[in-house]
């Protein structure tokens, strides 16, 4: 099966999360009405991306009404796996399609930048966290761990997923060459002109397809309870959109859009990843182990972990292998 339809989903999310989720349905029957197998939409889809938002957060400084803000923030991420996945997989059950959807994550008491990953038979397929909040991003989101740097078979390779500034970490992106990557989500806040050639790069760069979804986001969009430091004007765009497919030689074959809520669609063909390693194959032919190496900790980062201790004297009760640790190569 060596060509596939791949979409791009651009659109903001829902007034909250259960229209989100709704919403959400909708475009993945959109997706696989157009005939498309894969579909990845936006950062922090489900939930929403918090942009213009400050929670009233200054150093050493909290109000309630910052509190009250992030409550309200809280309130609108999802557990992964949970009730929402589960609706969102039985609309790619039906659609036919993989799809990598950014959602806001709940855990516990913190929150995280996931992108889950669905597949075509409605299962849960894993997960990424986002490993390094951007700037203010710090305040209100948690960092991932090398645990989800995460990859999903498909009949067209490997999927994983990148999220935004993540792709201005080189050793990031190495780790996920390594896993043989093949269809590259970007789920992104950025909208700027500069991420169409930070686009190419990666898709030059891991021979891979890239596959870029922004939001197109009204400020009516926006929390409506939250203070949004940009503009209250209710048509403003927070959020211009940008989204793009690019193949393994770093050739725009959609977008970039920024016309408003769309669904970009272009047929792929898994042949060109060949093509292009023929002279290019960042961790092969062209890596040079003799001269660098990278070592990843893909081991789950826990603060509680127990750990072995005798019982009544009589014996040991053994732990599981989940505390840090250094691992050389």
């Amino acid at each position: 099966m060596a060509k596939f339809k791949a979409a791009v989903v651009q659109a903001s999310s829902g007034p909250d999360t259960a229209a989100t989720i709704d919403k959400a349905v909708d475009l993945i029957a959109q997706c696989g009405a157009r005939g498309a197998t894969v579909a990845v939409f936006p950062e922090a889809f489900v939930g929403g991306y918090p942009k213009g938002a400050s929670f009233d957060i200054a150093i050493g400084v909290r109000t309630p009404e910052g509190r009250d803000e992030f409550r309200e923030y809280y309130d609108r991420s999802i557990t992964v796996p949970g009730p929402e996945t589960g609706r969102l997989g039985e609309a790619t059950r039906k659609a036919g399609l993989f799809a990598a959807i950014g959602v806001i994550e709940r855990d516990g008491g913190t929150l995280y930048c996931t992108i889950v990953f669905l597949g075509p038979d409605g299962q849960y397929q894993g997960k990424h966290r986002k490993l390094m909040p951007t700037a203010a991003e710090r305040l209100c989101w948690g960092f991932g761990d090398g645990s989800t740097l995460t990859t999903v078979p498909t009949p067209w390779g490997k999927l994983g997923a990148v999220i935004c500034w993540e792709n201005y970490m080189p050793l990031l992106r190495t780790a996920m060459y390594a896993q043989d990557i093949s269809i590259y989500c970007a789920p992104t806040a950025d909208d700027r002109d500069s991420w169409v050639s930070t686009m190419q790069h990666v898709a030059l760069e891991g021979r891979c397809f890239v596959l870029s979804a922004c939001q197109y986001m009204l400020r009516s969009a926006f929390q409506p309870h939250t203070h949004n430091r940009i503009t209250d004007e209710s048509d403003a765009v927070l959020m211009r959109g940008g989204s793009m497919i690019i193949d393994p030689l770093g050739r725009i074959v959609a977008g970039p859009d920024f016309s408003g809520e769309t669904i970009l669609v272009a047929e792929l063909d898994t042949d060109d990843r060949a093509r292009g390693k023929f002279d290019f194959d960042v961790v092969g032919h062209y890596a040079r182990a003799d001269v660098f190496r990278l070592a990843v900790e893909d081991r789950p980062m826990v603060a509680v972990a127990p750990v072995a201790r005798k019982i009544n004297g009589q014996g040991t009760m053994a732990a599981a292998d989940t505390a840090p640790a250094q691992r050389t190569e």
